[in-house]
């Protein structure tokens, strides 16, 4: 079992138009709606690797049924808690032409300290029998920057492997927590640590406490800093789709990589191609299994010396 925790659920909902020009009126010619927010995207991949998962998080308003809804068709075991205030709304607008997503994500309601709480008394009661955990996405307003580094003291009391994808302090605490994986984007990762060198943002977070630390490159691949070695992998060619839901089937692919003891290098070879197979479907948190099988022998991955990272 993989728990998944989305402390700001998302319904999705996906534009598809011919092209999309600014100050303009356009006709929408493909809708999708479903549960999101980047925890039930990786539950979404998982499942669709063979994994038993269980989805964490809060949910509130008018579309708190759509989303459990949503979650009971897919088949995905989800324990909700309920909150005060409308769960939020991400947009995508893909424009068909060329493949680009436009995103607009609202902010999301308010959890109380009580609903914080609650989560971490739901997460004490399902670790036992838990082998991964995975907290990934924006924290909702209000939430202290040090929510993630809490679940993943939680799952270390465990000895639960932790993997963390999410921005700014609440990053740089989970590193210190001890999380096993943080997975930023570059920009990210960045951003968080003030450096300008990836390598050397790395090494920051690792020193911190983070176990490894594997940086999103978009359309370059990801590389990926541990205490085993560093690597890079790259895919063998662009895959042209909406890359909204790319990283979290990287995610996906890392945790379940992290869980089995696969090899860091193949880890990474799968991560590089389910993102492709991400990338391949219109909605985040669907993959093409077939663009994966064909992409995950045609990865290269590399690896690289950078100073100071090992421990």
């Amino acid at each position: 079992m993989i728990l998944t925790v989305t402390p700001n659920v998302a319904l999705d909902i996906t534009y598809r138009v011919d092209r999309l020009i600014p100050g303009s009126s356009h006709r929408v010619r493909g809708v999708a709606e479903r549960a999101g927010g980047k925890g039930i995207n990786v539950a979404r991949v998982l499942q669709a690797l063979g994994h038993d998962t269980t989805i964490l998080g809060f949910v509130g308003g008018a579309s708190a049924a759509t989303i459990t809804d949503d979650l009971a068709r897919a088949g995905l075991a989800h324990e909700l808690i309920p909150v005060e205030g409308p769960t939020r709304r991400s947009v995508a607008v893909v424009d068909s032409g060329d493949g680009e997503a436009t995103l607009f994500n609202e902010a999301g309601p308010a959890v109380p300290g009580t609903g914080w709480d609650r989560l971490r008394a739901l997460l004490a009661s399902r670790l036992p029998d838990a082998e991964g955990l995975v907290v990934a996405g924006s924290l909702p307003p209000g939430a202290g920057d040090d929510a993630c580094a809490r679940i993943v003291r939680l799952a270390a009391a465990h000895r639960v492997t932790v993997l963390v994808d999410t921005a700014g302090d609440a990053l740089l605490q989970a590193a210190a927590a001890g999380a096993d994986i943080v997975k930023p984007n570059s920009s990210e990762l960045l951003a968080a640590t003030g450096r300008s060198d990836v390598g050397a943002a790395a090494l920051a977070l690792r020193r911190r406490g983070a176990g490894a630390v594997v940086a999103s490159l978009g359309e370059a691949g990801m590389t990926a800093f541990t205490s085993e070695g560093s690597w890079r992998a790259a895919p063998p060619t662009r895959v042209a789709g909406n890359p909204t839901g790319a990283g979290d089937a990287a995610a996906a692919a890392l945790v379940a990589g992290a869980v089995a003891g696969t090899p860091w290098p193949e880890r990474l070879r799968d991560a590089v191609a389910l993102s492709a197979a991400a990338v391949a479907r219109p909605t985040a948190g669907s993959v093409d299994l077939t663009v994966y099988r064909t992409f995950v022998h045609r990865v290269l991955v590399e690896e690289h010396h950078a100073a100071g990272l090992d421990r």
